[in-house]
């Protein structure tokens, strides 16, 4: 079916109704669960505690980790980085995913403002989950159900610790590594480095473990060190090749946090299917505003083999076969915990975020949003029920704005995840379902519009907050900043 594009896709602020919203799922050809009557109270599916497993969390709100690009030169959380974790804490959820990325060694660093995991940074990562707690208990009224964890990482191709690239990548991508500008005899991580790195979430778990979280996630998702291994079918050596090596790294690390940390809890984030990297049609440009997403592929690139959960021939559609091969893994080595995402925000940010706006680095989306929130919410369900004593999270809510409660509600009742994860919605309105659990009426002006300030801040060195819609960022001097970037983008 043809799929509406650019300016003819309507904004979900304008489907007045659940009805109407219905209506236009309908003509897409999607299906999604929503339902009319909101539940409050301890009727609320949102409300229910997920009892699975050994563990027994409050309540099925869930935060996705989100990086605010704000810490301090040696790793250390900065006033803005305790605020957002305040309001993590502030937003009632009983399931807090790794707070944000947290890096195991400076050369693995996103930006040189991400936070880092060593002895000088414990007493910074200790206060962000002590003021987390109090936020929680000052809206819930008590921590227990409550299950913390923190994001490790090592960012790999897209390392930047002093600002500019310093990619540290697994293996030769003919697409990325001439969009990063990088030569055919570049170096790619050695198997000495990489056991390396291994050591590194070995030390970074076992310092968690003693900071009191609950659990550490070990990222894979996003184009991410980790998530690269899964794609690594060209690498040779004991990382790549075969799907025993490309899932060696986590094995190894699995093992040695079982070792050093026995009784932290493991979970895995992780992009479950990664599709061609997108480009702006050349073809579709306009002045001022960035053209339609297009698959950058050709037959020369054919079979692929740098993705993972994709078709090799014909890379702009899924294949589970490996991911779920992948979720049987989880469960032969003890993972517990699976938040479920997809793609990577650098190069196809319209599957792994659905945004009607796209950020300055991006493409204007080549399908309705909903389609991308449908993709995932499908591809969630058929991982729960293919396995069902997992603990499922989903992603990608935020984009369902005012319908964002009637369709997790539906989805909880109906199955289709155990957890409803919020990322960007976070940001702006950190209460978003709790007022529906506690029969608060929705504040409509703090809903996320997917207006993409909290990706193009970063892009363009700045920290990541919701611009438009919280006076914390609204009237920084980031700000303004920000408006003038915009503004040469628009000019150019």
């Amino acid at each position: 079916m043809e799929i509406e594009t650019g300016p003819t896709i309507p904004r979900v602020a304008s489907l007045r109704t659940v009805q109407h919203f219905r209506e236009h799922l309908q003509s897409l050809g999607l299906s999604i669960p929503c339902e009319e009557e909101l539940e409050a109270g301890v009727a609320s599916s949102l409300a229910q505690p997920l009892v699975k497993s050994g563990f027994r969390i409050g309540n099925r709100i869930a935060i996705h980790p989100m990086e605010g690009w704000d810490g301090t030169a040696d790793g250390n959380p900065s006033e803005s980085t305790l605020r957002r974790w305040q309001r993590f804490g502030l937003s009632g959820a009983k399931l807090i995913w790794g707070g944000e990325a947290v890096a195991v060694r400076h050369e693995g660093r996103a930006n040189p403002n991400q936070l880092l995991i060593d002895g000088n940074t414990l007493k910074g990562l200790a206060g962000l989950r002590k003021v987390l707690i109090e936020a929680h208990r000052q809206t819930t009224g008590s921590d227990e159900g409550l299950l913390i964890g923190l994001q490790l990482t090592h960012s790999g191709r897209y390392s930047r610790p002093k600002g500019g690239p310093e990619p540290r990548t697994l293996y030769r991508h003919p697409i990325l590594d001439k969009r990063m500008g990088l030569t055919p005899d570049h170096p790619v991580l050695t198997d000495g480095e990489i056991d390396g790195i291994v050591e590194d979430f070995h030390r970074a778990a076992r310092l968690s473990h003693e900071l009191g979280f609950d659990f550490v996630d070990v990222k894979h998702c996003h184009g991410y060190l980790g998530h690269e291994f899964l794609s690594a079918h060209t690498r040779e050596g004991r990382y790549g090749g075969s799907f025993e090596n490309r899932t060696r790294f986590l094995r190894e690390v699995v093992r040695g946090i079982r070792s050093v940390a026995p009784g932290l809890e493991i979970g895995v984030r992780l992009s479950v299917f990664d599709l061609v990297p997108y480009r702006p049609d050349p073809k579709r440009s306009t002045p001022g505003k960035p053209a339609t997403g297009v698959p950058e592929i050709d037959r020369q690139y054919l079979p692929y083999r740098w993705g993972f959960g994709v078709n090799p021939q014909d890379p702009t559609q899924i294949d589970l076969t490996e991911p779920m091969r992948l979720l049987s893994l989880f469960e032969e080595i003890g993972i517990r915990l699976a938040n479920l995402t997809a793609g990577c925000p650098y190069y196809n940010p319209h599957i792994q975020r659905p945004a009607l706006f796209p950020p300055s680095d991006g493409y204007r989306p080549p399908e309705d949003p909903l389609v991308g929130v449908a993709r995932q919410m499908e591809m969630v369900r058929q991982m729960k029920q293919r396995f069902p004593n997992l603990i499922v999270v989903g992603s990608a809510y935020t984009y369902l704005q005012e319908f964002l409660p009637h369709v997790a509600q539906g989805a909880l009742r109906q199955g289709w995840v155990d957890s409803v994860g919020l990322g960007r919605m976070v940001l702006s309105y950190p209460e978003a379902l709790w007022d529906v659990v506690t029969g608060q009426p929705i504040k409509h002006k703090l809903l996320c519009r997917t207006f993409s300030d909290c990706t193009t801040a970063p892009r363009n060195g700045l920290p990541s907050g919701c611009y438009p819609l919280d006076s914390y960022y609204k009237l920084s001097d980031a700000a303004r900043v920000l408006e003038a970037v915009k503004a040469r983008g628009r000019e150019n």
